[in-house]
């Protein structure tokens, strides 16, 4: 469907009202760089912006009402829509006429083309202006895709820059990055810069040294070498941390985050539930889950709940003592070899 209203912007068949919804930052920056890219293909685009958890949405249909000075169409854009979201209306500080929106959402002006952006998981769908919203505008829904449309797009998007990748190398950067779409595009985009004019194609070994490695991928690096027994990168990875100024006591709690995520898991998958189900019931990263599950050498739940009491009890040594702190964890990792 998106890939449909974008083709559609491309070839100028704009719509008067766009409603963009959702938390993917890189759809709803992307489709708003199309439609201004569209609007200014012959002429210089006139463009307003507003915030509507600062001005209310009146003011937006107010100029969105006025006949554009200088080009053909103009863009409105609505930032943070906040009348879409369910909140408390006592606690609202800006008093929106919604009646006003409602009739123009049925009759919007053709010299315009509005945009609201509603940056959230999901829509107040009680709300009688969210319906009608719904109903007359383009809706564009701003999510991040299933894992493997993800790897279809990053193919596609480093493709664009004149470059390939291959397999590994999209697994290894869904592994580092995530699906955060803003944030895959600029690291693509510093891979392809990196290989320059006569580089061709993005591997695996670039992007495991290029792509910056996060807490959470540092985390489960340390409980995959712990459970494998391997003291000497369990200890180069968290003194690494310590050198990065980390604190111990927020590393014990990413540790045991991380092994009560691998004990859910296993628990989930053997009363039957699917990868995806899995994920989305943990509010998991996707990729991240379909690494645990492939894993041969999974360790027991005994084992991980033997992990989680030593943490514990590093955590409460942490809190209730003084010295060296650091040491505290360093102990943990050598008395489970």
């Amino acid at each position: 469907m998106l890939t449909k209203i974008w083709r559609d912007i491309d070839n100028k068949k704009l719509q008067p009202v766009y409603l963009l919804v959702g938390e993917e930052a890189y759809l709803i920056d992307e489709t708003v760089r199309k439609i201004k890219q569209a609007l200014a293909a012959d002429e210089e685009a006139e463009v307003m912006t507003y915030s509507l958890d600062e001005v209310p949405v009146d003011e937006v249909l107010n100029e969105a009402d006025t006949i554009p000075f200088f080009t053909e169409r103009k863009l409105v854009i609505a930032k943070n829509a906040t009348i879409f979201k369910a909140s408390d209306r006592e606690k609202e500080k800006i008093t929106h006429d919604l009646k006003r929106f409602e009739q123009y959402m049925s009759n919007p002006a053709p010299f315009s083309v509005v945009v609201m952006i509603a940056p959230y998981e999901k829509l107040d769908e009680r709300k009688k202006f969210t319906k009608v919203a719904k109903a007359n505008a383009c809706v564009v829904e701003a999510v991040a895709p299933e894992e493997r449309d993800l790897a279809v797009w990053i193919t596609s998007r480093v493709q664009e820059l004149g470059k390939s990748i291959d397999d590994e190398a999209i697994g290894a950067l869904l592994n580092l990055v995530g699906t955060n779409m803003l944030q895959l595009n600029l690291e693509v985009e510093k891979l392809a810069l990196y290989l320059g004019a006569d580089g061709v194609e993005i591997t695996e070994v670039m992007v495991n040294e290029l792509v910056a490695k996060t807490l959470e991928q540092d985390a489960f690096k340390m409980v995959d070498a712990y459970f494998a027994n391997d003291e000497a990168t369990v200890l180069e990875i968290y003194h690494d941390l310590l050198l990065q100024k980390q604190e111990p006591i927020m590393l014990v709690g990413l540790l045991a985050s991380t092994v009560r995520l691998m004990n859910h898991s296993y628990y989930l998958q053997s009363k039957g539930y699917s990868q995806q189900q899995i994920a989305k019931q943990l509010k998991a990263h996707p990729y991240r889950i379909k690494m645990l599950l492939q894993k041969r050498n999974r360790p027991t739940e005994e084992q991980l709940l033997r992990a989680l009491y030593a943490l514990s009890k590093v955590d409460e040594a942490l809190k209730t003592s003084s010295g060296n702190r650091e040491r505290h964890l360093e102990l943990f990792i050598m008395k489970a070899m």
